[in-house]
């Protein structure tokens, strides 16, 4: 049609210059034709319009048929902007005609489309996005390997970029969804419990892996994170099924290995111990069936590794709760059963029940109970028992060793057969009535030989403290000298103080056994103190056995008629409790540790 305009045009513009010469001729004046001259340049505009528009829809037309995968998009959006450009380029006289704004609408449609396009390329774009992207157009294709972008485009997607952005943006949230999923999958897929067997039975117990338990609360966090999104929707049966699976073997895991715990310390009680079975019968019968319950489940979780399949087995966690509740009857009548033992010796309740359990199940075997001795006495070690006829050792008990080895005959064989709390009991008597008889002997044989001979004979335990009587007595004896009127008896008696510590210090200076030369030491440090509290006395004039600074010391003193010792400060008095103390140093005595460690009752 512009063609044919053309050769019209030229026709009128041939017949237009003839005229012109022929006016110039006769000199008239000559016509302007402007609107020939404009017919000209109108059609040369339509001409460079429609020869865009040409170009335009033939490279769209072009593009419409690249299949659905292969479009790239970037090149096809670079066309479209040089398209844009071209058009801008043109006359502006061109712009207010429809055949402009129809060319400038398909270029900027196709580059709003072709965005909408690139979104739709989303790795994250699935089938049940395409359905919804037809229903909000309200166009109906199919999605597969022929679809072209002539398909995409009869979809409009100029008019619902918002919806297409929606959409993109749902399916990447949800394939991120996707991708916590299958990693959940892949990682309880290869869970697998660890197994380590039970030291008596063999039985395989779960062994407490932390990295298990560490990823077991990180995934249910995560879970818990996904369940928050308004994208859920797609996913909401499978977060909810590994919540439940997760949480259900949370439970599991936790009230196992609770189970598992008490069963392993209650085992060898029950099961292992003769005494305690005899002696709580109707719970030993209760925990053999715990026993074969809790052994039933652990056979089956073995034959089950895999986490998630072993811990949501139904019934699981009620069987678990049912054997929980029964092992704590257990452990209640167990307690209960401690409890008289500690009653029967109250020393048991200063030792952990683990101990005393130990204890108990070897009640009758006092070789084995011998372990623990140094936990129910002060310095007590180790017994030295009698031997039987075939040469191995009896029941009867012949004396104690301390921890530093110092060995105390007892005054008489203590029968250690029967029930533990019961010989127990009659060890502490014997101890204590082994340090009272020596401590007897040892006041009365005081003088009969020189000091640093005298302590060589008894345990240093009694050589201490029987040094510390007789230094309260002679003290009292140059108090009452003075009242007498004998005024340096007191200044005598530290004399003599002052010979005795050089004996003992050249004795330290020769050869003594580490055991003697400790009990040495001791009493040089207790007779330094005796020595300052005499000088201390001699440099105040103190004449009288009431002044405060003598009476404010610690003063042993032996009563001869009950045969016991007796311990004063100021108007306080108690009685010696003769726990052996063994071989053991003691603090030098200053103002700050003036109530050193004090045989008394054994504490500091």
């Amino acid at each position: 049609m512009l063609n044919e305009f053309h050769q019209k045009i030229q026709g009128h513009e041939k017949t237009m210059a003839s005229l012109m010469e022929s006016v110039s001729l006769f000199e008239v004046t000559i016509s302007e034709y402007k609107q020939l001259r404009q017919c000209r340049y109108e059609v040369g505009l339509l001409k460079e319009l429609w020869d865009m528009i040409t170009v335009v829809e033939s490279s769209i037309a072009a593009w419409r048929t690249t299949p659905w995968r292969e479009i790239n998009v970037e090149n096809m959006e670079l066309e479209c902007k040089c398209f844009s450009k071209d058009i801008r380029g043109l006359d502006k006289e061109v712009r207010a005609w429809e055949a402009f704004t129809g060319l400038d609408s398909m270029v900027k449609n196709t580059l709003t489309s072709l965005r909408a396009v690139a979104e739709l390329q989303s790795p994250a774009i699935r089938t049940r996005h395409w359905h919804q992207l037809m229903a909000a157009t309200g166009v109906c294709f199919t999605m597969d390997q022929e679809t072209t972008l002539a398909d995409l485009l009869q979809l409009n997607l100029h008019c619902f970029e918002e919806k297409v952005r929606e959409i993109v943006d749902k399916a990447v949230k949800e394939m991120g969804m996707e991708k916590v999923l299958s990693e959940l999958n892949s990682t309880w897929t290869g869970m697998h419990f660890q197994y380590e067997l039970h030291h008596r039975t063999q039985v395989p117990l779960l062994h407490m892996d932390e990295e298990l338990i560490e990823t077991l609360e990180d995934n249910q966090v995560q879970l818990q994170n996904v369940m928050s999104s308004k994208y859920i929707a797609h996913f909401l049966d499978e977060v909810s099924s590994w919540q439940s699976k997760l949480s259900v073997a949370d439970l599991v895991i936790s009230i196992w290995f609770e189970v598992q715990r008490t069963w392993t310390h209650l085992e060898s009680i029950f099961i292992g111990s003769e005494d305690i079975r005899s002696q709580l019968p109707e719970e030993s019968r209760c925990f053999e069936g715990i026993d074969d319950d809790f052994k039933e489940l652990v056979n089956s979780m073995h034959q089950t590794p895999n986490v998630v399949e072993a811990t949501n087995k139904p019934g699981l966690f009620g069987k678990l709760e049912d054997i929980k509740s029964r092992l704590s009857l257990c452990e209640k009548a167990l307690a209960e059963y401690l409890d008289t033992k500690r009653l029967a010796f109250p020393r048991f309740y200063f030792i952990s029940s683990a101990d005393l359990l130990d204890i108990l199940s070897n009640g009758t075997n006092p070789h084995q109970v011998q372990k623990h001795l140094s936990k129910l006495f002060d310095n007590m070690a180790k017994m030295h028992f009698e031997a039987d006829e075939e040469g191995n050792p009896s029941k009867a008990a012949l004396g104690m060793h301390s921890k530093e080895d110092e060995y105390v005959p007892f005054i008489q064989a203590c029968d250690c057969s029967g029930q533990v709390e019961i010989w127990l009991n009659r060890v502490l008597d014997t101890m204590r009535s082994t340090v009272r008889h020596e401590m007897t002997e040892a006041v009365t044989a005081y003088e009969d030989k020189p000091r640093e001979q005298w302590l060589f004979d008894y345990p240093a335990q009694v050589a201490l403290t029987c040094t510390q009587i007789w230094w309260t007595s002679d003290v009292n004896i140059a108090f009452a000298r003075i009242e007498e009127g004998y005024d340096n008896s007191m200044k005598e008696y530290y004399r003599k103080q002052v010979a005795q510590l050089n004996t003992l210090i050249s004795m330290l200076i020769g050869q003594l056994t580490p055991g003697d030369r400790q009990k040495v030491m001791t009493i040089c440090t207790i007779d330094v103190h005796a020595r300052d509290v005499v000088a201390k006395m001699i440099s105040q004039k103190v004449e009288n056995s009431q002044a405060f600074v003598w009476l404010s010391q610690l003063r042993h003193r032996w009563d001869e008629g009950d045969k016991h010792c007796f311990a004063n400060i100021c108007d306080a008095q108690f009685l010696y409790s003769y726990e052996y103390l063994g071989n053991t140093p003691r603090l030098v005595i200053t103002p700050l540790t003036d109530r050193y460690k004090d045989p008394i009752l054994g504490k500091s």
